[in-house]
């Protein structure tokens, strides 16, 4: 019975592990119309490239909200520019948030298409909608490609709900094929580490 208890346990885990960090689906501008605001200390543009620089970004994306010490942009809109962040960089979605220390966001068509997010390390927590479990992940790149539907952390990649965690080298997530892959690395044994709680009771 108990070992049952902890192959549920498990596979609970996993199905978070793969929740973890992935709000970001969730933070499309499918709608073209939802609400869009910046506010900056400095603005710097360069009119023959069309780059503009930003100190003290404040952005707001629908449900979506961004800020960072700089941020640098390609175009005004998101209908195909990229977002180049750095300094404190801290993304709000609905039921989580990222902070890093530098993260490129390319958009197109209003969508969010690609997010690379690095950092020493670079952290996500996410709320489960169905209760008080938060989910943490963190490592020192992540990367989310949102038409390959994948998640890659790679640098000292660790996820933590309540005292289960697993930490590997490099982890990859597709979302389509709903399949994890994890790697361990040299400086760690070249081992994938989990650890986990057969009962809830004993993370209490």
């Amino acid at each position: 019975q108990r070992q049952i208890r902890s192959l549920k346990t498990m596979a609970r885990f996993l199905v978070l592990i793969a929740l973890a960090g992935f709000s970001l689906a969730h933070a499309q501008l499918t709608d073209s119309r939802l609400p869009i605001s910046l506010d900056a200390d400095f603005l710097d543009t360069d009119i023959d490239s069309n780059m503009m620089t930003f100190r003290g970004l404040r952005l707001n994306l629908g449900l979506m909200s961004i800020e960072a010490d700089t941020g640098r942009a390609s175009k005004l809109d998101f209908n195909d520019s990229v977002w180049q962040l750095a300094g404190n960089v801290s993304i709000v979605v609905e039921d989580g948030r990222i902070d890093c220390e530098a993260a490129n966001l390319e958009f197109d068509n209003n969508q969010l298409r690609v997010a690379s997010i690095s950092g020493e390390p670079a952290r996500i927590e996410l709320a489960r909608a169905d209760g008080d479990i938060t989910t943490y992940a963190e490592a020192e790149i992540l990367r989310y490609d949102l038409e390959a539907e994948a998640i890659e952390f790679s640098g000292n990649a660790k996820i933590i709900e309540g005292c289960n965690q697993i930490a590997s080298g490099f982890l990859v997530y597709n979302i389509r094929e709903r399949r994890i892959q994890a790697q361990g690395s040299e400086g760690d044994d070249g081992k994938v580490k989990i650890t986990f709680s057969p009962s809830d009771e004993e993370c209490e």
